[in-house]
């Protein structure tokens, strides 16, 4: 009899129809009747439900039994602000009363308000609150997240929000990649000192966070209201004497260039990209650049110009979707009615609006290489849906048909 520790699967799900997103060949590089095996926390094996059906019987391994499910990868939002303090409903119902987000921005609302909530918010409310939007994206299947800081703007607050988005990847089954946003916005203490800004938190601030173990990526907000191009630079020469990746929020409300600052750097992504020129495309497809589309945004402002969906394609930039979740542009924690905004008002085709939250999102992490597909050898990250087709996750609005969790190849608890 063979132990579980020299068994070569841990178990296999048997019956599933597959997602794998792999290849060009099949729709969603589907497979049908097909079964997967997971040893530890990988993909150990993809085959006939027939032949894992005999071969689980000889290993004595447990076999789940899936009727005709879909199996995908585990679902990835690779841009959220889930970590702050407070809501902005207030300025929701101005926005509906004609203000605009430039207007609210600069009377003192905007980020500087959800900057002075969190501020105020300790440690342990921060994470309370984070986890709650978390849990409400992992019920759908989603086993990655993004997580950004950017609402401290000052050094122990940005430390504070940085260790709960660390601590949500401890005590939830979640993968978690945290992004420190050392330039979102300008903190009223240093409206007069934008240079002293802009050099403390591309300086000391990262220094001592990297240091302490708690940034993964860096980002800024590269926008008329925000941060200039020669400003958002400073932070991405400093990300790459430290080695890391950068994101860049670019092109929400204007072309100033950032996209093409993005791929100069080699950023892991540009994000937003409602204002793109054919110039800016073809820089972020040289540079393999992941251009990652965030409809929630775009829905709540009420914006009229899309990302111009067709030049990407044309260009053969990777489209990935995301939530943005954050409190005052896109107080969503769903990634299936994102993907369903993704289709409806951007015109993505479901496969690549699903391509978008998993192979695509993968990339815009630098993960590609562990998740966002059904593949041998990968991480055993995937989940399992009550649906006829995939395109059923762009369509059913509210819905949600997730019956089943793996991360890490172990069954996550439903209660999540």
């Amino acid at each position: 009899m063979q132990t579980a520790a020299n068994r070569e699967w841990d178990r296999v799900w048997v019956g599933a129809n597959l997602a794998t997103m792999v290849g060009n060949e099949n729709p969603y590089g589907a497979l049908r009747d097909t079964a997967l095996a997971v040893k530890g926390d990988r993909i150990a094996w993809i085959g006939s439900a027939d032949e894992a059906m005999a071969k689980a019987g000889a290993l004595e391994v447990p076999v789940r039994s899936c009727k005709g499910l879909w199996m995908l990868p585990g679902l990835i939002d690779c841009h959220t602000h889930l970590v702050y303090g407070g809501n902005r409903v207030e300025e929701y119902e101005m926005r509906l009363c004609g203000a605009s987000y430039e207007e609210i921005s600069r009377s003192g609302g905007g980020i500087q308000a959800t900057v002075n909530a969190t501020r105020s918010a300790g440690g342990a409310a921060l994470l309370e609150s984070a986890m709650l939007r978390a849990e409400r994206l992992m019920s759908e299947g989603v086993t990655t997240i993004e997580v950004k800081s950017g609402y401290g703007l000052e050094l122990d607050t940005e430390r504070r929000a940085l260790e709960a988005a660390r601590e949500l990847g401890r005590r939830l089954p979640l993968t978690v990649r945290t992004t420190y946003l050392g330039l979102h916005a300008l903190p009223r203490e240093y409206r007069e000192k934008r240079a002293e800004f802009v050099a403390v938190a591309s300086g000391p601030w990262l220094e001592q966070l990297v240091g302490a173990g708690l940034v993964d990526a860096v980002d800024a907000f590269c926008e008329n209201i925000a941060f200039t191009l020669a400003e958002t630079e400073v932070l991405l020469r400093a990300a790459r004497q430290f080695g890391l990746p950068a994101h860049l929020h670019a092109g929400q409300l204007t072309d100033m260039g950032a996209a093409e600052l993005a791929a100069r750097y080699g950023a892991l992504s540009a994000d937003h990209l409602e204002y793109l020129s054919a110039g800016g495309a073809a820089a972020l497809a040289a540079s393999g650049t992941v251009a990652v589309l965030l409809p929630g945004a775009y829905y709540t402002l009420r914006q009229t110009v899309p990302p111009p969906v067709p030049l990407l394609r044309e260009a053969g930039v990777a489209m990935a979707v995301a939530t943005d979740s954050n409190p005052g542009t896109s107080p969503c924690t769903s990634l299936l009615l994102t993907l369903s905004m993704a289709c409806t008002l951007f015109g993505l085709t479901p496969e690549e609006a699903v391509t978008g939250a998993t192979r695509h999102a993968a990339r815009a992490l630098g993960m590609q290489n562990e998740v966002g597909t059904l593949e041998v050898g990968k991480r055993a990250d995937f989940a399992l849906y009550r649906i006829e087709r995939p395109a059923e996750l762009c369509y059913n609005l509210g819905a949600n048909p997730c019956v089943e969790v793996v991360w890490g190849g172990e069954m996550r608890s439903r209660s999540h």
